[in-house]
């Protein structure tokens, strides 16, 4: 059996191999035929966007669609050229003529109103964009559609819709969006604060510490909610909860900290607090209210001695600056020609502080939970680093 089995192996095997080359030749031959029947224009235009000139590209495609009209790949490749150029009524122009042609199937007209979709929202056309991606239903458009529902839903401000939409993306995609949601429930908060809505603006915040426990917003709004309300206990303890999420954001709240510790008559302890963090996390923008806090309660002394142990601790122009302002402050302290060497700090420093973005690099010099050129979520840092004001006023122009 054994010798019978590998005899007729031996026969088979040359088969095997003859059928594979005959395989191997067919793709070959069906390579060539489809690489032949491309416009040379194709290929012009694939050059022109390697050395990144996108006009000429333009040229070469709509050259090449001319050659072949049938082509939707070489339709969709210059539509797509048309939103990178900013062109976006010729993209729209181009997907709905092919919409308009009878003989497109079912998935390729499924293909052009993704296509079309996205000239619509590359337009701005929000409305008409949300239309189409809710009209696709093949399942490939699904995750991409979702996504751009969400940033369509984000620029109206449609909260609500956000957050449907972000928890629907988030169980088929697997990536998390915690912390979006969380930042749409405390968009909805806001809207309820300024309506004077508190106990709306209560739930929608406790529905954004549901969605990310991590959410420090949340916390900072409740502890305004209630001081606002007069309850600046309870505005202190939300507040101090910011220890145990993100204490890098405790800079955020040192403030409203002071104000309320002021409000209940018990400063010194807020004081107190205040020196704990500033010891504990080393933040500059603790130490910059700490100063503040002991130059006005403690005076220029208490101050002095303060930054002078910031100063030996971690050397900074800003510090020395504080030191310089607290001394000029004493009337104890004769430093001859002290006001000068003050001003001479500060004209070398400058304001400086700003916030980076850390995903498009935009420069500000007021935290923001969104960044304003990106939309990205708490994407600015907790603290300030330095940038130089000419720089950041150039940016935000």
């Amino acid at each position: 059996m054994s010798v019978e089995f590998e005899f007729w192996w031996l026969l088979i095997l040359p088969l095997f191999f003859t059928l594979g080359w005959i395989a191997a030749r067919v793709d070959i031959k069906q390579l060539l035929t489809e690489s032949t029947t491309l416009p040379a224009a194709y290929f012009k235009g694939l050059n022109f966007l390697i050395s990144n000139q996108q006009g000429k590209a333009v040229e070469a495609f709509s050259e090449a669609i001319h050659a072949n009209t049938d082509s939707l790949e070489l339709h969709f490749a210059l539509g797509s050229l048309f939103r990178r150029t900013g062109e976006t009524d010729r993209a729209i122009n181009l997907h709905l003529n092919l919409l308009e042609k009878k003989e497109l199937t079912a998935n390729q007209k499924e293909a052009v109103k993704a296509e079309l979709a996205q000239d619509y929202l590359k337009a701005g056309l929000f409305d008409r964009a949300e239309e189409l991606f809710k009209s696709l239903n093949d399942t490939r458009y699904r995750q991409p559609a979702l996504s751009a529902l969400l940033e369509i839903y984000v620029r109206e401000r449609e909260w609500a819709q956000a957050i449907k939409t972000a928890t629907e993306l988030e169980r088929l995609s697997g990536i998390p969006f915690r912390k979006e949601i969380a930042q749409y429930h405390c968009e909805i908060a806001m809207t309820h604060l300024i309506a004077q809505n508190h106990d709306e603006a209560r739930n929608a915040l406790d529905a954004a510490l549901d969605a990310n426990k991590d959410c420090v917003r949340a916390n900072v709004l409740q502890g305004d909610l209630e001081a606002e309300a007069g309850n600046h206990k309870a505005a202190i303890g939300f507040w101090k909860r910011i220890e145990f999420q993100q204490p890098e954001y405790l800079g955020l709240v040192a403030n409203k900290m002071l104000k309320s510790h002021a409000a209940l008559n018990n400063l010194p302890e807020g004081i107190v607090l205040l020196s704990h963090y500033a010891e504990t996390y080393q933040l500059p923008s603790l130490f910059n209210v700490l100063y503040e806090a002991t130059l006005a309660e403690n005076g220029p002394d208490s101050a002095a001695k303060l930054a002078r142990n910031e100063l030996i601790r971690k050397p900074s122009l800003q510090t020395l600056d504080q030191l310089l302002q607290a001394r000029a402050m004493d009337e104890k302290a004769k430093v001859p020609d002290i006001q000068l060497m003050q001003q001479t700090v500060r004209n070398a420093i400058g304001n400086r502080a700003a916030y980076h973005c850390n995903q498009c690099g935009f420069r500000a010099k007021q935290y923001h939970w969104q960044c304003p050129a990106c939309n990205a979520w708490e994407s600015l840092p907790a603290e300030p680093s330095e940038a130089l004001t000419r720089e950041m006023t150039v940016k935000q122009k």
